[in-house]
Parts: C-alpha cells; structure tokens; sequence
C-alpha cells in the first residue's frame, strides 16, 4: 500500500483576467492536473490551490501562464513591506487612468471631425487615421491581447468582439483611403438615413474603431477602482495595531518596532496608547477600551492577570502586559485573515454584458463569416461582400454596451452621494434584488456607540440636580469614559460644576474627592463597601434594575451615605426605530447582533421593533452567524461600523458600513452609509435597485438597437453613416436613461 501523501495548499495572484470565463478557464486547466483541487475568484483575482507533494507551485504558474494569463504566490510579507513596494511601481489603475486620458484626448477630434461636416477641412480624413491608430493599436492593446488569447483556446468574449469590430473599422477605413475614393482630397463625411447597397469604398469608420476603445476602456477603469478599493480593507485592518511599543528588557525601558515584539516580552501601555499585542497584565489597573475590536461599548476593566488585546486602547492608568501571542497568531491578525477568507469565498459577479456576450459574439461572428460567404458565392464584388460583412461587425460592436453600467453607475451612485450613500461597484448591485435579512450591529448602528447618561435616580429627600452636580465634579478628574458621560449629561441639563479637590482615583472601582465641605465617593459598590456605606433598598434595586437591563449604575455618596445612582447607557438613535419599519415595508426581516449581554440586546430591540436577537457573539461569531443564515437560504445583508464586523460585512451577500465607524468596516462592506443614519439602509437597497434596473435596460437597448439593424448590414443595405447613427442614438438613449436616476427619491 502506498503511503498516503501530504496535501499543501497556495494561493496564487492571477494577472489578465478581463471577465468571469477567464477565471472559469484558468480553474479548469489548474483541476486537470492530477491531484490539484483550485477555485479561482475573479472579484478578488486570486486562486486557492490544494495540490499533492507530486506537484510544485512552480508547475501551478506555468500552467495559469500556458492558458494565457500570469500568476505569481501571494505576497504573505507584512502589509506596510508590501504597501511600500506597490507605491514604488505603477498600479494597474493608475496605468489604465493613463491609457484612458490620452485615447480620451485623441479619440473626441476624430469623433467631432466625423460626425460635423463643417469641421472637415481639406484632408481631414488623413489627421482622423493618425490620431485614430494610436488608440486603436496602444489603446486597445489590452482588448487586443485578450482577443488573441481567446482564440488561441477556441473561445470568445465581449473582448474578442472589441478586437475584431474596432480593427475591423480601422482597416476597412485605411482600404478605403489607399484603394478607394475615401483619400480623395476634399472628401465630405456628411449624414445620411438612406438605405441602400454600397460598396462602401469612399466611407470611412475611424470614429467607431476610436470611440468604442474609448468607452470600454472608461468601463474598465471604473471597474478597476472599484476593485482596488475593495482590496484595502486588509490593509486598514492590519494598521489599525501600534507600529512601536515601550518593551522592559534588563530593568530598561526600549522603544522598538512592533515586528521586533517577542513572546513574554513586559512593554508599557500608557493612557491612551493602543495594546501593542496580545498579553496579560502583570502590573496596573485600568479601563480598556475594544469597542473598535469587539463591539462592547463598555469599557473593560483590568488589573493583573487579566488579559488584553492587541489593537485596543487604554483609556486609563499606566499597564505592564506580558506579550502572549504575537504576528499571525494575534486576534487582530486572525481578524485580517477571517475578513480574506470571506471575501474569497463571496461567489465572482458575472457582469451582465459578459452573460448576453457569451451568446451574443459567436452569432455575431458567425452572421458575418456568412454574410462574406453568401456574398462572394453569389458573384457580387469582393468590396461589397467584404463592406457587408465589416458593417455586420460595426453596427454590432459594443459603443453603448461600453456606456451602459458605467454611466448608470456614474449617475447613481452620484445621486447616492447626495443622500449619504456611497456605491462600491456593479457587482453590488445584484445583490439587492434578492436580499431578504438584513443583519444589524447594535453598537454604533442600532445605538450611538458612545455613553452617556440614561437616568439619574436620586435618594429620598436627595435633589436631583445636586446629586448630579456633585459626581460631575468628581468625575471630571477622570478620563474613564463612564466619567466623560456624567460631566457631559451634567454640562446638557446646564448644571455648574464645583471646584473638587483631593481627587484620588481607584483604578477599576471608581472615584473620591472633596467638592466643598463633602467627601464624595463614587463608583462600585466594592468601592463603597471599603468606606463602611451601604445602599438603602430603593437604591439597591433600581441598580439591579439597571444592570439586569445590561446598563451600567454607579453609585454616589458623601458624608458616609449613598446620595444616589447614575445609569449609563449606550443611546439608541433617534431614527432607528423608524428604520426598522422600513426594512419591513421592503420586505426584509431584520436581526440584531450584537457582543453585548442578552438582556442589553433585548431591551434595544423591543425598543426599536426587532423580534429575532443574536447576542453576547464573538467576532469570529458574528461571521458564522452570517454563513448560518445564507445555509438556512437567506439572502443577507450586514449593517455594521467596527472592526468585529469587517468579516461579517465581507460575507454577507450585501455589506453596509456606516460611515461613523472604523475605516476597516467600511473598506469591507460594499455600500457606506456616509451619515450613520440607519434610515438610509432602505435608501440604499431602492437606489441600488433602481440602478440595477436602469442598467438591465440599458443593456437591453444597447444590444436591441444593434440587433435591429445586423439583417440589414448582412443584406448590404446599410448605409455606413446610419450604422454610424444607429450607434449614436442607442449611445444617447442609454445616457439620458441613466440621467433619470438623478430624480430618484
């Protein structure tokens, strides 16, 4: 029996893929090799390859490179290495912006020189075939290029039809200026609707051959940045760590990068600064704050022995943290790796030209070989059998398909821009028309995600308002962020504050000073208990109350007894309640999630009218809970603003980020809610609905007015100007129905 051999696993950069087929060819010739198991993801341009020991990766490249394409292993290095080195060189976005701009410049006088008869001068049509080669031959490299290695594997794209209309134009425009009557000097290029046979000799299409790279190169770069955009949510991620730390070696303080960070390593955290890594603390008492990790609006408090992660914040005293878990093995790099691995796993968005194309370009192709055939074998000219079959390509070559998604996107998402909505890219927008669950973070989405204070509960015969005044004072020698909601209630309800002195602050049990002629105590009932002061009952209740309901209660006392109890609470927005009915008048079913405590949970959604609660979830949880619902059926959408929710957002079918939140969520999720209003949701799945519509029918006309008119270019009977026309017209009509996206409401 033979031994059994070990699988391994790379992943691959894939280079030259222009549509989803091509992912689909590269995955197909990698599964031909025996024992390699690969899926390849044309979203992320990447290939996840299991192979056997039998198989190199080497062997893995060569193969992707014999298909046509490149690929080369995944840089694994840290993200600043990486980002250093890609700044050095030009990104493919910047070189497509470039090719864009100058074919842009070249391409309109050629367009205008055609298209206004009192433009041509004398020998026009001689400047229209310089300016027009540069763009049809460096312009149209790319579309060229993908062409060829179509052909070469017996298949074809929309790219192939790109190639053989625009060159098609091209040379049929340079036979008519060297063999036909086209480079007679004072040649007029005028309109004309008529329909009849021509050999079309003395006509020339150098504006169809530039304007239609033009526009496919214009679809290609929004494309582009929409995906390069999509790709720093790691790096956000990633940075989000301290880049230096305070390590204690031989009873000296150093500073040093965080790469150089050992395990059981002692460094410092200050107030203020964020957890370098992973690790326990051996010495301090302090308040951490990860909400930006965890979703807990809470601040944490520690002391020794309790552990801490990497990336949060201490809001509090001086720490000395042992270093347990460093580089990959951190939670905040298993965050980066969850977020990867769900945006791998999120199915290629086939555009929807690329769909109809699959069909569309062999028919085409096929209907003008036939047309050149039926020609000659009839015994007509070569010129007329050639012009009909050159003008089957011109009129079917995609101009207004060029248009279609990028000036609908254009004009929706700008629309979407002015009502705080921001649109990541075409691929988002299928899938708004199939969501059904839409998954909302508590923390900074349901709620505001700050603190503040809910209700002041004063002792009988205690005032209020002095009751607050008092722990305003004491509390404003604090930076605890539980402190910062007291003063700043006090300061709304425009309370003075009195001048306190001997503040003393008791790290992770509360506060004590003197405000005029009281010794004032505040903090946890620990804190009171070491001064001998015990709660009446009405106190003892309301903050059990109150802590049942998953708020925190803090209790306030002077002069040896207890004046009172605050609550704080993290706020729920004011629009969310109306939010949430209007999910439900879309037709979607709404799910809080959240890492707070059940009771918490519970109270916020029946205050905003959610039924179904997921709470007390971890951050690897909240992505489980997502792939739960999709297993169950579900189309789902994830609302969310923290780092806890970037994974979540990524595999969600539709991810919404609020704007107020981290840079990572709203890097991950698809569309952004600029002004963290989650009435917006409903905003966004209309417009991206309507968007999606407008395109469907753009496509529609695009293909419909090009469709219409190939009988009559196969008969010979099309007028090179009226296919011309044709053209514009179906350009015009897909631009002024994306323009009525700027009513949308």
């Amino acid at each position: 029996m033979s031994a059994p051999t070990t699988e391994r696993s790379v992943e691959l950069d894939i280079g030259g893929m222009t549509c989803a087929s091509c992912a689909a060819r590269i995955e197909k010739k990698l599964n031909r090799i025996e024992g390699v198991t690969a899926t390849v993801n044309y979203a992320t341009e990447k290939a996840k390859v299991s192979f056997p020991e039998t198989v190199t990766p080497d062997q893995l490249i060569e193969r992707v490179v014999d298909t046509g394409y490149t690929a080369t292993v995944h840089d694994t290095r840290p993200a600043e290495t990486a980002a250093a080195e890609a700044v050095s060189t030009d990104s493919p976005l910047r070189q497509l912006r470039h090719r864009l701009l100058v074919s842009l410049a070249l391409a309109i006088p050629v367009i205008a020189l055609a298209m206004i008869p009192a433009l041509q001068f004398r020998n026009w049509q001689w400047l229209s075939l310089t300016l027009a080669t540069p763009v049809v031959f460096w312009g149209g490299a790319a579309f060229h290029r993908a062409a060829w290695i179509n052909a070469r594997h017996a298949t074809a794209t929309m790219d192939t039809l790109i190639s053989l209309g625009t060159l098609a134009a091209y040379s049929w425009s340079v036979y008519a200026l060297f063999f036909g009557d086209a480079g007679m000097p004072g040649m007029k290029h005028g309109f004309s609707f008529a329909v009849e046979r021509s050999a079309s000799a003395s006509n020339i299409y150098f504006e169809v051959a530039a304007g239609v790279i033009v526009f496919i190169l214009a679809g290609r770069y929004f494309e582009t940045r929409a995906k390069e955009r999509a790709g720093s949510a790691l790096r956000a991620l990633l940075e989000l760590g301290a880049k230096d730390v305070a390590v204690l070696r031989d009873g000296a303080e150093h500073r040093i990068p965080v790469s150089e960070l050992r395990v059981d390593d002692l460094f410092l955290v200050r107030p203020g600064e964020k957890v370098a890594t992973d690790g326990v603390v051996t010495d301090g008492n302090s308040a951490v704050d990860m909400s930006m990790l965890t979703g807990e609006s809470v601040p944490v408090e520690v002391g020794p022995g309790d552990p801490v992660i990497g990336a949060t914040v201490n809001a509090g005293g001086v720490l000395t943290v042992r270093a347990t878990r460093i580089g990959a093995d951190t939670q905040l790099a298993q965050m980066a790796a969850l977020v990867e691995d769900a945006q791998n796993g999120k199915a290629p968005v086939q555009r929807l030209a690329d769909r109809v194309a699959g069909v569309f370009v062999p028919i085409v192709i096929a209907i003008s070989v036939a047309t050149l055939g039926f020609w000659l074998g009839s015994g007509a000219a070569v010129a007329v059998a050639f012009g009909a079959a050159v003008a089957v390509l011109i009129i079917a070559c995609p101009c207004a398909l060029g248009l279609a998604t990028p000036t609908a996107l254009l004009v929706g998402t700008g629309r979407g821009a002015q009502l705080g909505i921001l649109i990541k890219g075409p691929q988002v927008l299928e899938s708004t028309r199939r969501i059904d669950t839409v998954v909302l973070d508590k923390t900074g989405t349901v709620t505001t995600g700050t603190m503040s204070l809910a209700e002041v509960i004063p002792a009988e015969g205690q005032d209020r308002d002095e009751l607050l005044a008092v722990a305003a004072a004491v509390e404003h020698g604090s930076e605890h962020p539980v402190a910062r909601a007291v003063v700043r209630g006090a300061a709304e309800q425009g309370l003075a504050e009195e001048p306190v002195q001997q503040f003393v602050s008791h790290g992770g049990k509360g506060v004590q000073g003197l405000v005029g002629e009281r010794a004032v105590v505040i903090g946890r009932t620990e804190l009171l208990t070491d001064w001998s002061i015990t709660l009446p009952e009405s106190l003892a209740q309301a903050k059990s109350e109150a802590e049942a309901a998953g708020r925190t209660a803090i209790v306030v006392a002077w002069d040896g007894q207890a004046r009172g109890v605050l609550v704080i609470a993290d706020a729920i927005k004011a629009s969310s309640a109306e939010a949430i009915a209007d999910m439900r008048s879309l037709g979607l079913t709404p799910v809080l999630l959240t890492g707070d405590n059940a009771a918490t949970a519970r109270t916020v959604a029946d205050q905003v009218g959610i039924d179904e609660v997921i709470a007390e979830v971890l951050p690897a949880d909240k992505l489980d809970v997502v792939k739960r619902l999709q297993d169950q059926g579900k189309v789902v959408a994830m609302v969310g603003d923290g780092v806890n929710d970037a994974a979540a957002l990524a595999q969600a079918d539709l991810g919404l980020a609020m704007g107020t939140g981290t840079d990572v969520a709203i890097e991950a999720g698809d569309i952004t809610l600029v002004r963290g209003d989650l009435r917006t949701v409903g905003t966004a799945i209309r417009l991206s609905r309507a968007t999606l519509r407008t395109i469907k029918g753009n496509l529609f006309w695009a293909f419909g007015y090009n469709v219409a008119a190939i009988p009559l270019a196969a008969a010979g009977l099309l007028n090179p100007m009226l296919a011309g026309a044709a053209m514009a017209l179906s350009s015009v009509f897909v631009v002024s129905n994306s323009l009525r996206l700027r009513r949308f409401r």
